[in-house]
């Protein structure tokens, strides 16, 4: 397939697709979480639909694993139109963004996962696309050059982002519905672990699930990945339900703490406080001492682990705080005298 060309996606998952498709809502009234959004989102489409126009351009951003992928296939599907999926990274040249634009129908959705990592030349494209549904094109080179301006029907671009910040001034103002996607309650957690566990199929009660929920980070994608496993541990060494003294073999089988850490935020912990005496240390250095990629740990590790109160973030680098020193057992001596766990 053409780095370009957008997958289309059906709005309405069917019976025979993937099982993660399957397990996300596809109305705003399925959506359990995100209360204030939900609320915000449903006046946008209820809007859309009196007046009879397309979404205006939304965009979603905040931590991985939160929803924004199913928020912009929810939209679609409360709209009643196609949706077609792609990256900023798949995006290379103005022609691929200009092949996609062109295959657009009216009312269509275009969602930019990654919308951050657009080209510069890229979204010179994407502004007038975006503003007044037009598409320059220049025919022909040197001095017999000229440039078309082609007319495109309305449609609706949806981005995702984990990293605002790095959004340009003039792509960010195109945007005319901009949503921040927060960690969801243990509560909510534990609602839609219910719902998906009752679509896998797999008897659970109230202590297991809340017991997965409590550890899930506050992240749909973490609680979900963390209930398959659980049920392949149930299937496998209990008798297929889910209960609390299940999960907690499971998640223990898996390395998951009782705050939801792996081993991976250990090992990031460990490692500042085991080899740089707590911090600071530069982010890069990190990286490199445990053979993990930067933005790994930075979109993955760090949000989590400050949210605990594990870790600060300052100019000089990274610092671990005496509640992550407590958390893995170590005696806190501040910068100096940095314990060992070997």
């Amino acid at each position: 397939m053409n780095p370009g060309q957008p997958r289309l996606v059906d709005p309405l998952p069917r019976s025979d697709d993937k099982l993660e498709p399957a397990l996300r809502p596809r109305s705003l009234n399925e959506l359990i979480g995100q209360d204030n959004v939900r609320e915000n989102l449903g006046i946008l489409v209820a809007a859309a639909r009196q007046r009879g126009e397309p979404l205006d351009h939304v965009l979603f951003y905040g931590p991985p694993g939160l929803g924004k992928t199913t928020l912009a296939h929810i939209l679609a599907n409360e709209m009643g139109v196609g949706i077609k999926v792609t990256s900023g990274p798949a995006i290379e040249r103005q022609g691929d963004l200009a092949a996609i634009l062109s295959n657009m129908n009216q009312g269509d959705v275009l969602f930019v996962d990654e919308i951050h990592r657009l080209g510069k030349a890229v979204e010179e494209v994407l502004y007038p696309a975006m503003e007044d549904y037009s598409l320059d094109v220049v025919i022909g080179k040197g001095p017999a050059a000229r440039a078309i301006r082609l007319k495109l029907p309305r449609f609706t671009v949806i981005g995702a982002t984990t990293r605002l910040a790095l959004l340009t001034a003039p792509l960010r103002a195109r945007f005319g519905a901009t949503f921040r996607l927060d960690y969801y309650q243990p509560a909510d957690i534990q609602a839609i672990l219910g719902r998906a566990a009752g679509q896998l199929g797999s008897p659970a009660d109230d202590a297991g699930l809340a017991l997965v929920a409590g550890r899930a980070r506050g992240t749909p994608r973490v609680a979900l990945r963390m209930l398959r496993r659980v049920r392949d541990f149930a299937e496998v060494r209990a008798e297929g339900v889910i209960t609390a003294e299940v999960a907690q073999a499971a998640l223990d089988l898996l390395e998951v703490d009782a705050l939801g850490l792996d081993d991976l935020d250990r090992r990031v912990l460990a490692t500042i406080i085991q080899k740089f005496g707590g911090g600071p240390v530069g982010l890069n250095t990190i990286a490199a001492s445990i053979s993990e990629e930067p933005d790994t740990i930075m979109d993955v590790v760090e949000p989590y682990l400050m949210q605990l109160g594990f870790l600060e973030r300052r100019a000089q680098g990274r610092l671990a705080t005496p509640r992550a020193y407590e958390h893995l057992g170590l005696p806190y001596t501040g910068a100096e005298n940095a314990p060992t766990l070997f």
